[in-house]
């Protein structure tokens, strides 16, 4: 059973996510927070498997939530998963940078809202076509010449391949595809890059991949949605 904690402010959505959560077998509801403190509180307190945030809250937004779960050492297991109106502003990249597993808009239908839920369970990240375009074209700018990200030295030259096409929006398959080696060995990089780059999702990685200038030549990006 996958435990969910529902935070937004409006209570007429609150509580329809709580109903569509809770008719899906293999899901339940174990707490609703209306403001971010109250997220960031009853994350700790119930430990819910993956936590469905609003950004736009009182008291603290969804992004100070997230990062604020995301960084206590007692929840570690608890994924955040974004939920919002707003799919192409800056908050995609302040969520991803707060360690947000996934990012998906409000329009989203049930079928596309359950499939992140357990997508962002089951230690996978999850963005939005419209979030990931977003991040990838227009939010994502690289540092100044000479200002390294934290962990770059430390790659090897495959794992800064591995790294550039998660940049351009790749999976595990395709860059297994292109790199010629399996699958296995895609995830095995992937998870390194993970802990050499503190980086606590794929999503993250796109972010490091472009603020870092690292992209591989003659590799061709994929459609997104």
């Amino acid at each position: 059973m996958i435990r969910v904690l529902v935070a937004d402010d409006h209570e007429l959505i609150r509580r329809a996510l709580c109903d569509l959560i809770a008719s899906e077998p293999g899901l339940e509801v174990v707490g609703e927070a209306a403001d971010g403190l109250s997220a960031e509180r009853l994350a700790i307190e119930l430990l819910p498997d993956v936590v469905l945030m609003d950004v736009r809250m009182p008291g603290i937004d969804g992004v100070e939530a997230t990062r604020r779960i995301v960084a206590d050492p007692r929840a570690g297991e608890v994924k955040v998963l974004v939920l919002t109106t707003f799919e192409q502003d800056e908050n995609v990249l302040r969520s991803i940078r707060a360690g947000a597993s996934g990012f998906l808009g409000k329009g989203a239908d049930t079928d596309a809202l359950v499939h992140a839920i357990r997508t962002v369970h089951d230690g996978g990240n999850l963005l939005s076509p419209k979030a990931t375009r977003a991040l990838i074209d227009h939010l994502v700018a690289p540092v100044a010449p000479g200002v390294p990200y934290p962990g770059i030295e430390t790659l090897t030259a495959r794992e800064r391949e591995v790294l550039g096409l998660i940049g351009q929006g790749l999976g595990n398959e395709q860059i297994a595809a292109l790199l010629q080696m399996s699958a296995a060995t895609a995830r095995t990089h992937v998870g390194r890059l993970l802990t050499k780059l503190g980086a606590h999702s794929r999503a993250q990685l796109v972010v490091v991949a472009y603020e870092s200038g690292i992209r591989v030549p003659g590799a061709v990006r994929p459609e997104l949605g």
